[in-house]
C-alpha cells in the first residue's frame, strides 16, 4: 500500500489545488450564509490529506533508488516539453515538511484571522502557495521550475497585499514583488541560454552533462551568474534582500510558511544547479561571497532594529546566506539540512512571536517587556525556536552548522570564522528579543497580554515539540555523524560562539546597570546597521535612479521623435490633399496619365540599380 502512495507521489499539489478551487466560492462572497470559515476547514482538510499522503510515501521512499515519471505535454520543432518528475526520499521527504508546516500554519490561521473579512481569500492563496512549492519539489526540469517559481512570485505578492486598502501594504508587495523580478529576468536568461550548450533542461541529464562538458569558460560562467541570480531574489540574499523585509506587512499565518519554506525555494533549485554552477569556479566563489556578505551583514542589520517581524526577517536572510556558502563550496547535503533544520525553528519564532503581536498591537520591542510570567508558554516557544535556530547542542541548528563548518574546516578557515560570526550575532540578536519582550518588567502595552486562544496554541506547541525532537528524526534518518567523528575542535567553537552571543545580550538588555533603550556608542554606525547598510538608498541612487532616467530619455523619443514622424506623415498627407484637390478636373483620362506617371517614376526608382548596369554593359 504504501508503495502505491509513493507512485501517486504527483497527486499532493493537486489536493492543494483542489483545495484552493473549492474554497473560491466563499471568496468573493457568493456563499454568505454561513460565512467564510468553511473555506478554512476545506482548505485544512485537504493539507491535512496531503501531509498524511507524504508521510506514507515517505516510509516507502527511504533507501530506495530516486524514480523518475514523465508526463508528455508539448513537442515544438526541436523543443520537447515534457514535465520530468523526481520521485525520492528527499523530494517526498520535502513535501512532508511543506504540507505538515502548512497544516500548523492553517490551524495557527484559524485564530489569527477569525474576525478578518478576507479570510476565505487568504486561504485560496495559502492553498496555491502549497501546490506551487510541492510541485517545485517534484519538478525536475529547470525550464518548468522557473514556471512554477512565477507562480510562487504571484503567490507572494497576493499574500503581501492581503489587507490591500493600507498604503503600506500596497507599498510593500509592489516593491517586494519588482525586487524578485529582477532575479527572475536574470533567471529566464540563463534558463534559455543553457539550453544551447546542454540540449536539455532536466536536472539529473544536466548533473550528466556537466561531468564531461565541454564548454566556453566565459559563456558557462555568465550563464551560471545569471542561474544564481535568480536564488539570489527568491532566497533574499543581498542585495536582493529587501523584498522579505518589505514581506512582513502580510499576515503572520503567511510569514510561518514564507520565513520558513518559501525563501528556501530558490536555495532548492541552487542546490539542483550545483553541478552546472561547478564547471564555472567564478560562479562559484560569487556564490559563496555573496553568501558570506549576507550572512555577517544581515546578522549586523537585525541587532539595531525595534520591529520583531524585521528582525527575524534579516535572521532568515542571514540563514539563507550560508546556505549560499554551503552550496558554493559543494556541500549540497549541509545546505539541505541547513534549510530543516531553519525551517522549523523559524517557523516556531513567527508563531510565538505572532501570538504577542496579535493581541498586543504593537510590533515595536520597546513597547514590550514582563511578558514571561503572562505567557509562559509563548516564552517557552521562543526558547526552543531560537535554540533550534543556532548552534545550540543537541538541537538541530547546532547539526547543521557543524556539518558545513567542519567541511571548511581545514580549506577556507575564513569562511568558519564566518559561519561562527554569524551564529553569534544570531545568538544575541533572538537573546535581544527575548529579553525586550518577556525579560524585565512589564510595560503599559504589555500589563493586559494574556496567552492566545488554543487555535493559535495548538500549532505552537506542537511544533516546539518537534523542533526538539528534531534531532532523534535525523538520528533514525541516518542524517547525523557518529560521534568518533565529530570535529570537536569546530563543535566547541559554535558552543562558545553561541554562549557568548547570548550571555552578553542578557547581561546588556536584562541589566539595570546599562541604560534603556540600548543604542551604540557611535550614531552613524547605529543609523548604519538601523537603515538595513543604506540599501534601499543605494537602490534610489543607481537602479531607480538609472530606470527613471531611461524612461525619461524613451519618453521624450516616443513624444518628439515617433510621434513627430507620425504626426509629420499625418500633416504631409492632409496638406497633399488639400493642393491636389485644385487640380482635378474630373476626367479618367487625367486620372489614368497620372497613375501612368507614377508607375514609371516608381519603376524607375526601384529599377535604377538595374538600369544603370545595362547602360554600362552597353557602353562596354
Amino acid at each position: 500500500m504504501a508503495d502505491t502512495f509513493l507512485q501517486t507521489i504527483w497527486l499532493v499539489p493537486i489536493y492543494a489545488l483542489i483545495g484552493a478551487i473549492s474554497t473560491i466560492p466563499w471568496s468573493p462572497g457568493i456563499i454568505r450564509r454561513t460565512g467564510p470559515r468553511p473555506a478554512a476547514y476545506i482548505n485544512l482538510v485537504t493539507t491535512a490529506i496531503a501531509f498524511t499522503h507524504a508521510l506514507i510515501a515517505l516510509s516507502a521512499s527511504w533507501n530506495k533508488p530516486a524514480q523518475y515519471l514523465y508526463f508528455s505535454w508539448l513537442h515544438v520543432a526541436n523543443f520537447d516539453f515534457t514535465i520530468a518528475v523526481e520521485v525520492s526520499s528527499l523530494t517526498v521527504g520535502a513535501i512532508a515538511l511543506v504540507t505538515g508546516l502548512n497544516v500548523l500554519a492553517i490551524v495557527f490561521a484559524i485564530g489569527y484571522l477569525e474576525m478578518d473579512w478576507g479570510w476565505a481569500r487568504f486561504h485560496v492563496m495559502m492553498a496555491l502557495f502549497e501546490a506551487g512549492m510541492c510541485a517545485l519539489v517534484l519538478c525536475n526540469s529547470l525550464f518548468f521550475s522557473y514556471f512554477i517559481l512565477e507562480i510562487l512570485t504571484l503567490c507572494t505578492y497576493l499574500l503581501l497585499g492581503f489587507w490591500f486598502s493600507q498604503p503600506l501594504v500596497v507599498t510593500g508587495a509592489r516593491d517586494a514583488f519588482l525586487t524578485k523580478r529582477v532575479g527572475d529576468l536574470f533567471l529566464l536568461m540563463g534558463v534559455l541560454a543553457l539550453y544551447p550548450l546542454a540540449g536539455t533542461w532536466d536536472f539529473s541529464e544536466l548533473a550528466r552533462w556537466a561531468q564531461t562538458a565541454n564548454v566556453n569558460p566565459t559563456a558557462i560562467t555568465l550563464v551560471c551568474l545569471a542561474l544564481i541570480a535568480g536564488p539570489m531574489g527568491k532566497c533574499a540574499v543581498f542585495p536582493l534582500h529587501l523584498w522579505l523585509d518589505e514581506a512582513m506587512e502580510g499576515p503572520v499565518p503567511a510569514t510561518i510558511l514564507r520565513n520558513s519554506v518559501v525563501v528556501a525555494t530558490g536555495a532548492w533549485v541552487l542546490v539542483k544547479l550545483q553541478p552546472v554552477l561547478a564547471l564555472s569556479p567564478f560562479a562559484l566563489s560569487f556564490a559563496t561571497f555573496i553568501g558570506a556578505v549576507t550572512a555577517v551583514g544581515a546578522s549586523l542589520i537585525v541587532i539595531a532594529q525595534v520591529d520583531v517581524k524585521r528582525a527575524l526577517s534579516y535572521s532568515v536572510s542571514a540563514f539563507m546566506g550560508l546556505v549560499f556558502v554551503a552550496v558554493g563550496t559543494g556541500q549540497t547535503q549541509a545546505a539541505l539540512l541547513l534549510v530543516f533544520t531553519h525551517a522549523v525553528a523559524i517557523s516556531l519564532l513567527v508563531m510565538s512571536t505572532g501570538g504577542v503581536v496579535w493581541n498586543s498591537i504593537t510590533q515595536d520591542l520597546r513597547l514590550y517587556g514582563g511578558l514571561w510570567s503572562r505567557r509562559p508558554i509563548s516564552a517557552i516557544a521562543f526558547i526552543v525556536g531560537a535554540a533550534g535556530l543556532v548552534a545550540f547542542p543537541p538541537l538541530g541548528g547546532f547539526w547543521a552548522l557543524l556539518q558545513i563548518a567542519d567541511g571548511l574546516w581545514t580549506t577556507q578557515p575564513l569562511l568558519v570564522g564566518v559561519i561562527l560570526v554569524t551564529n553569534a550575532l544570531t545568538a544575541f540578536s533572538v537573546t535581544r528579543v527575548f529579553c525586550l519582550m518577556f525579560g524585565n518588567k512589564p510595560k503599559p502595552m504589555t500589563v493586559r497580554s494574556p496567552e492566545v486562544h488554543w487555535p493559535m496554541m495548538l500549532p505552537m506547541t506542537i511544533l516546539m515539540g518537534f523542533v526538539m525532537h528534531a534531532p532523534l528524526v535525523l538520528q533514525s534518518l541516518s542524517l547525523l555523524p557518529e560521534w568518533a567523528y565529530i570535529n570537536k575542535d569546530v563543535a566547541l567553537l559554535l558552543i562558545w560562539s553561541t554562549i557568548f552571543g547570548c550571555s552578553i545580550s542578557a547581561v546588556v538588555y536584562l541589566s539595570p546597570l546599562v541604560p534603556k533603550p540600548v543604542t551604540l556608542p557611535w550614531k552613524p554606525l547605529q543609523d548604519f546597521f538601523a537603515y538595513d547598510l543604506y540599501t534601499a538608498n543605494l537602490y534610489r541612487v543607481t537602479i531607480v535612479f538609472g530606470v527613471a532616467v531611461v524612461s525619461r530619455l524613451i519618453a521624450l523619443i516616443d513624444r518628439y521623435l515617433v510621434d513627430g514622424i507620425v504626426n509629420l506623415v499625418g500633416l504631409v498627407s492632409i496638406f497633399g490633399g488639400e493642393t491636389l484637390k485644385y487640380s482635378t478636373s474630373g476626367q479618367s483620362q487625367f486620372y489614368a496619365l497620372t497613375i501612368l506617371l507614377g508607375v514609371c517614376l516608381l519603376g524607375t526608382i526601384v529599377g535604377w540599380p538595374l538600369l544603370s548596369h545595362m547602360e554600362l554593359s552597353f557602353s562596354f
